[in-house]
């Protein structure tokens, strides 16, 4: 490994910027400072924090793409905002698919940078993204700029509408059933003008008949879906050269957490954005991508070098947050993935503690066991309970352990439960707000029309929607005419 004279030590110390901890060995060393390790194809070196090869080699290669294959606790996403904040100062996306990711991200860049910076990254969602590009661009597409987003709720009644008008039961194909298959249509990219060319059944027929009419109705109510952010993006940016041209200026960098879990849209997104530069850098583990059922495509990573020629490509093996024995399983396990990036982590911590695997014949056995060692830690170990932490995967898994837990007077908190967006009374808020901004948004309306209750029945709704369907006209529209004839 390649050894850096004091001066250099010195050089690079006096710039400022964070990566991680390690040993220098120079002339008078050791010196024991924050550096990066950067493999440029020959050897390894070893660079303290500033200025380093790597961030210099990223601004002076004007048309390099950077992939950093990284494992769960190798810190990749501290190489996206702290090994390259020489550049966060300037024109840059960041971009990540969950929510969470974002706002790590921003609160990262925001305490590595400060509030003296005037300008600092944009750092968001693919879905956020999409939002702030088509409030700006969404008039060319035929929707206007003040677009309302359905959520689930939204689209389930929009899909009901659909499947209606073209008199398909529920028998037959449900509003959700229906919304799974035009996500899947959306995620890949294909319009509801030419999903009937990707049908495999007489069931994804009659969901590509209702797609059109669901997108219609949507269009019609100044509306759209979540998965439409990413569809009439990517339909804008084929559309309307000047528009992605706009977009493609606004970033002289773009970087991708989780690339792993990128589908076909997010994929076409980052493409464009980044076809005159190529400034790319992402990070990601293809051993863990869990979310193809998703639409996520493990090719995006494990084709990144051939998709974007010249890539650098950066290994984080070291893992910083499990022991020895834990990676040691993980190890011999992912070694059974197909089609993968050879790679195997290393522990920076070591533990006395092996693995334990229990198994049970029921959820009532596991409830109990798992609660009664609970107990047994806090009681008799003295373990603060802030110290143990059960995982589920779903959120109908936690009721026999809560049910065990409150059974042994052991205490506990539930981290996550029900969404605040999703208690009724939130949701009848926002349709309330919704109907004031978009009248023509029939989904926001049919869900207050009657709340609270103001002696509107069912069978009067269904009469006015019924007449509107068989003419062709918004709900609204009828209801006058309905009124003024005293059928309603």
């Amino acid at each position: 490994m390649p050894e850096l004279t004091p001066k250099q030590v010195s050089e690079f110390l006096a710039t400022p910027a964070i990566a991680r901890l390690a040993t220098v060995k120079p002339l008078g060393g050791p010196y024991v400072v924050p550096v990066w390790q950067y493999w440029d194809g020959e050897a390894m070196y070893v660079i303290p924090r500033g200025r380093s090869r790597f961030v210099e080699h990223l601004r002076t290669e004007p048309r390099v793409a950077v992939s950093c294959a990284d494992d769960v606790g190798a810190g990749h996403r501290r190489v996206l905002i702290e090994g390259r904040a020489e550049i966060l100062e300037g024109p840059v996306l960041m971009a990540g698919w969950m929510l969470e990711i974002a706002r790590e991200m921003a609160e990262r860049t925001s305490a590595l940078l400060g509030k003296r910076r005037k300008s600092k990254p944009m750092i968001c969602t693919f879905h956020s993204m999409c939002v702030r590009v088509l409030r700006e661009e969404a008039t060319s597409l035929g929707y206007p700029n003040t677009f309302a987003i359905y959520d689930r709720g939204d689209q389930e009644s929009a899909a009901r509408t659909a499947l209606r008008d073209i008199r398909v039961g529920d028998k037959t194909m449900r509003p959700g059933d229906l919304l799974q298959v035009i996500g899947r249509w959306k995620s890949a990219g294909v319009l509801p003008e030419t999903a009937a060319e990707h049908v495999d059944n007489d069931l994804e027929f009659l969901a590509s008949v209702a797609y059109r009419k669901y997108q219609s109705n949507l269009k019609a109510a100044g509306a759209v879906d979540f998965d439409d952010l990413l569809l009439l993006t990517n339909r804008l940016f084929d559309e309307f050269p000047a528009a992605l041209q706009r977009q493609q200026q606004r970033f002289d960098h773009v970087q991708i957490d989780e690339y792993q879990d990128t589908n076909g849209a997010q994929f076409r997104l980052v493409e464009a954005l980044v076809r005159p530069h190529h400034n790319l850098c992402v990070v990601g583990d293809d051993d863990q991508s869990i979310y193809g059922w998703r639409g996520a495509e493990l090719r995006h990573i494990l084709g990144f070098a051939t998709i974007f020629p010249g890539t650098k490509t950066i290994r984080l093996e070291e893992n910083y947050r499990c022991t020895d024995r834990i990676l040691e399983l993980a190890n011999r396990l992912v070694r059974h993935n197909r089609g993968r990036h050879e790679k195997a982590l290393r522990p920076n911590k070591t533990s006395a503690h092996d693995v334990r695997f229990l198994e049970f014949e029921d959820e009532q056995t596991e409830a109990e066991r798992v609660a009664a060692e609970i107990k047994f830690l806090i009681n008799r170990k003295n373990v603060p309970p802030a110290d143990i932490a059960i995982l589920f995967r779903t959120n109908e898994q936690p009721r026999p352990i809560e049910t065990e837990l409150r059974r042994q007077q052991v205490p506990y908190l539930l981290v996550g439960g029900q969404s605040f967006f999703d208690r009724r009374e939130i949701r009848d808020i926002l349709a309330y707000l919704k109907t004031i901004a978009h009248a023509s948004d029939e989904v926001s309306l049919l869900r207050i029309i009657n709340t609270p209750a103001r002696g509107i029945s069912n069978a009067t709704v269904e009469k006015a929607l019924s007449r509107a369907v068989r003419e062709g006209r918004p709900f609204w529209d009828v209801v006058p005419a309905l009124a003024a004839a005293n059928e309603i």
